[in-house]
């Protein structure tokens, strides 16, 4: 659809309706004369110049009966056939006889004559003649107001309307409604309101979308939270009250319920301190404290605060790294992040199991992996594994499933710097995470 700008359309209505107007003009004149010559016809001429001569032969034959009743009613009779109007003056000036007409004379051309008579003035006469442009006059006046209507039409369909309705999609809008139709234009001007509009609804409709999302996610982290709190409290609480009414008397007994009061306060612990990274790394807008460190350390760091754990289960881990693999970014957050990738490894890994870590420098990455031996990751978990609260167990149970929070955090750590986390399977079994972050860039 091709469309004009706003001075141009302008511009094509002035056109309209200066035209018209002449059109109509031309159109009653050619039909009126039957030329298109706007001035008089010779013929025309001729034949009102044979009028005009005659009248006044009429007026100056009859000097003595321009008194006479009958005379004066042939003379207007004469005049009403020619369609003029005749002022006669006697010698002093004073008006002996004027025409009958209506019109008075308004528009008409004016001749002036004398009578005289055996050489001296006995009179004047001052002739009215036709005017012919009445009738195109009035035809221009009707074409001047139809080219106005035409045009308050058209104005009315290509600007208001457009407008009008993009109004009416606006409160749409404002209402929820967000199956709107925008109307099209062929003013360029409006089309490319209408384009902006159109891109702006997007960008509405995507943050709708975001927010009930966020919303929908919001309710299922309280109700996911308020379940994974209730269970060790419940325990907590249990068994301080076993141990406050008397129940564990022996002294082993009170050191089992006393051991099971810190394991449930650690993983108390635990959750509060997970879903506060999580929520500071989800809805705050925190930049990481940029260093250059060197991930092998941070690896080896989060190996010795997980070998206790893995000792129980007699569980190995080995590090192999090639050289230094030095990157930019917050040490604290990539130690966290490395510590929750370890902790997954190590409560998935069934006893007597291995866990092997690698580092190494590829090209402008510091690639790292984590494997272990331990089942691995269902199709189902591989694609949900790094969903916030996801665990693979239907029972949630804690003594493997985490906090939920983990992998999640891990995962938001790592793009955090810019780099991506993803979760697999090894081809001889067991679970393998992959990873990377950009290395620090050289000063030389």
């Amino acid at each position: 659809m091709r469309t004009l700008r706003i001075r141009k359309f302008t511009l094509l209505c002035l056109l309209f309706i200066l035209s018209v107007p002449w059109i109509f003009y031309v159109a009653a004149h050619f039909i009126e004369t039957g030329t298109l010559s706007l001035g008089k016809s010779r013929t025309q001429n001729a034949h009102l110049q044979q009028e005009l001569t005659e009248t006044v032969q009429m007026i100056e034959a009859g000097s003595a009966e321009w008194n006479d009743p009958t005379w004066r009613n042939r003379l207007q009779t004469q005049l009403r056939k020619t369609e003029m109007e005749a002022i006669i003056l006697n010698a002093s000036g004073q008006e002996i006889f004027r025409s009958d007409s209506q019109r008075g004379g308004v528009g008409a051309s004016i001749e002036r004559f004398s009578i005289l008579e055996n050489g001296s003035l006995i009179g004047k006469v001052v002739i009215y003649l036709p005017n012919s442009r009445t009738v195109p006059m009035i035809s221009a006046f009707a074409g001047l107001l139809l080219a106005i209507f035409i045009i308050a039409m058209e104005m009315r369909r290509f600007l208001l309307k457009p407008l009008e309705k993009m109004s009416l999609a606006a409160r749409q809008i404002a209402a929820g409604d967000w199956e709107v139709r925008l109307p099209l234009s062929r003013i360029a001007e409006i089309a490319e309101v209408r384009d902006g509009f159109e891109v702006m609804m997007k960008g509405l409709q995507r943050s709708h979308r975001k927010q009930a999302e966020l919303e929908e996610e919001r309710r299922f982290v309280i109700a996911a939270v308020a379940h994974d709190l209730r269970t060790p409290l419940f325990a907590l609480r249990g068994y301080l009250d076993g141990l406050s009414q008397g129940i564990a008397q022996s002294p082993e007994q009170i050191a089992k319920y006393v051991a099971v009061c810190k394991e449930k306060s650690a993983q108390l612990d635990r959750l509060v301190e997970d879903l506060f990274t999580f929520t500071k790394l989800e809805y705050v807008e925190t930049k990481p404290d940029y260093k250059t460190v060197d991930l092998k350390l941070i690896l080896q760091k989060s190996i010795e605060s997980l070998s206790p754990q893995a000792r129980l289960k007699h569980i190995s881990i080995s590090l192999r790294s090639a050289g230094d693999c030095i990157v930019g970014g917050d040490p604290h957050l990539l130690e966290r992040a490395m510590n929750n990738l370890l902790d997954n490894a190590v409560r998935h890994t069934p006893a007597d199991g291995e866990i092997e870590i690698q580092c190494f420098t590829e090209d402008s990455k510091v690639m790292f992996t984590v494997r272990d031996t331990g089942l691995g990751f269902s199709p189902d978990e591989q694609a949900r594994v790094f969903e916030p609260l996801y665990r693979g167990e239907v029972s949630r149970n804690r003594s493997t499933g985490g906090s939920g929070l983990g992998l999640t955090i891990s995962q938001k750590i790592v793009r955090g710097h810019g780099g991506e986390l993803a979760a697999g399977n090894q081809p001889e079994g067991g679970a393998l995470l992959t990873g990377w972050v950009p290395a620090a860039r050289s000063d030389g």
